[in-house]
């Protein structure tokens, strides 16, 4: 089980990381739904592998930022089904 929540939590963070370096590099637009799928993904497994070890802070920040990415991608459907 610590394999998993340890495969998990370094997927997360490459997604986290990876979707940042993508929108510095203007690679990605940062309101984009790719963009907001990768913190999205990123932050689920980060927030499993910090609740796995205990570490509530981190588990409890990336639960908001999950929350923030839903949020996000609800707007963006928002906007494409109006136009």
């Amino acid at each position: 089980m610590d394999l998993l929540f340890a495969t998990v939590g370094w997927i997360g963070a490459v997604l986290l990381l990876a979707g940042y370096v993508l929108v510095t590099q203007s690679r990605l637009p940062g309101d984009g739904a790719a963009y907001q799928l990768m913190n999205l993904a990123g932050s689920l497994g980060l927030m499993a592998n910090s609740a796995y070890s205990a570490a509530w802070p981190s588990a409890g920040l990336n639960l908001i930022w999950a929350g923030i990415g839903v949020l996000a991608l609800i707007k963006l459907a928002r906007v494409g089904a109006s136009t």
